[in-house]
């Protein structure tokens, strides 16, 4: 079955390209460096070197505390980090910036494949969550790598998905090494669909280790003084076309009952902060770019989260977040970076790709799950009228956060292991 899967992707790649160069239109990086997908980068001349691989911008963050540890730990060895998308790519290169290698990710082509390996010659590939591709771990197994899924996780909805071609992912799990798995739920899907269980060990979820600048509070404090300390704040971070419509919608509401409010909007993708902005405009709100730091005037009602890797900050300046992909079927966001924080969060019914996560805070009464704008609306201003319980919830939620932290110092032990 790969082979046929090789040949598809070899006859699809014209037209990867030409949707590399169409997605450039809104966002210049994707047609750049496209050489690098293709496995061509400098050679390293050092052998036994750690590759790990982060699709996006959201793993990227998780794998932060990790990618540091590996860092101090194995200082004599190159750490190369690939990602799929631009945001991801920036966000390791503005935080770690020489101390790795950066690059994308190569197509998972049997000839990109074994470039890319001979060029970087690793002795270890760390795999963030779900990255299952069949030519990279056949290619992994051809130069006897042990491969780990890293805080690995498999949702319900994606599991059926892997169902369908059981015969390929059954191959693939069987030259994987290890499924360090968030939890039970996730190791038995990984289980069903062919991986040894002696492969499977569940240590948690590495997102609750997520470290926070020293100087958050601080600046946090001097942020919310410059958007004004009387003026109650919620964000709705994350958000996706067809969530930005629905939460203007909810923040006219809102401004019926507390007319000073003021909203963060941070879209998740960074090709849609023009849009949005010019969104917010046609609806006569008058919007200030977070991006030119500048001051708010006495209208200014929303900020535009036009930043990359600036999230945790915004979070720990607002009193609420919403957080999106969930009012619309994408399978929601990180739940646990307002908790960490202290704010109390909401989420849409859509959270199939964080349902441990959800459930957890959920049962734990920290967050709450609106199903539309009015609810939005209305919890949003029940909570900014009653600040002792949101104070109440924040602290509960920063707790909770604590609690569960440790799968980090558990994934460095088997990674020494390896």
């Amino acid at each position: 079955m790969r082979y046929f899967y090789t040949i598809i992707f070899y006859l699809s790649i014209p037209f990867i390209i030409l949707r590399l160069f169409y997605r450039s239109l809104k966002l210049p990086a994707y047609r750049q460096r496209i050489a690098e997908r293709f496995g061509f980068i400098p050679k390293i001349k050092q052998p036994g070197n750690i590759w790990l691989h982060a699709v996006s911008l959201g793993e990227s963050i998780a794998a932060t505390p990790l990618i540091k540890e590996l860092l101090i730990r194995y200082p004599d060895r190159q750490l190369i980090v690939t990602n799929m998308t631009p945001t991801g790519s920036n966000y390791i290169r503005k935080t770690f910036g020489d101390q790795l290698i950066n690059t994308y990710v190569p197509y998972d082509l049997p000839t990109t494949i074994n470039r890319f390996l001979q060029r970087v010659r690793p002795n270890l590939v760390i795999m963030m969550e779900t990255e299952l591709w069949p030519n990279i771990f056949a290619g992994c197994t051809k130069y006897k790598l042990p491969i780990l899924i890293a805080n690995a996780r498999l949702s319900e909805y994606s599991s059926k998905g892997y169902a369908k071609i059981k015969p390929l992912v059954n191959k693939l799990l069987d030259q994987v090494t290890l499924v360090a798995a968030q939890t039970q739920a996730d190791a038995n899907r990984f289980i069903a669909l062919g991986l040894n269980p002696a492969k499977a060990k569940v240590i948690g979820n590495i997102k609750f280790d997520l470290q926070l600048p020293d100087e958050l509070v601080a600046q946090a404090q001097q942020l919310r003084q410059e958007w004004g300390t009387a003026r109650p704040v919620w964000i709705a971070a994350s958000t996706h076309d067809g969530e930005h419509e629905i939460v203007l919608q909810a923040f006219a509401k809102i401004r019926q009952t507390i007319p000073n409010c003021l909203l963060v909007l941070v879209p998740r993708h960074p090709e849609r902060f023009k849009s949005v902005a010019d969104l917010c405009r046609k609806q006569d709100y008058t919007i200030a770019l977070r991006s030119h730091h500048s001051p708010l005037e006495i209208d200014t009602s929303i900020v535009i989260g036009d930043t990359l890797g600036e999230l945790k900050l915004l979070y720990a300046a607002s009193d609420i977040a919403f957080v999106g992909g969930s009012l619309i079927p994408i399978g929601g966001h990180n739940l646990l970076e307002p908790a960490a924080v202290g704010i109390p969060a909401l989420t849409g019914p859509h959270m199939h790709n964080f349902v441990e996560i959800n459930q957890l805070l959920q049962q734990a009464g920290v967050v709450k799950t609106v199903n539309n704008g009015l609810e939005l609306a209305n919890e949003i201003c029940h909570l900014l009228n009653n600040p002792i319980e949101r104070t109440a919830l924040g602290k509960k939620a920063k707790q909770l956060v604590d609690q569960n932290r440790g799968a980090l110092l558990r994934h460095l032990t088997i990674i020494e292991n390896l």
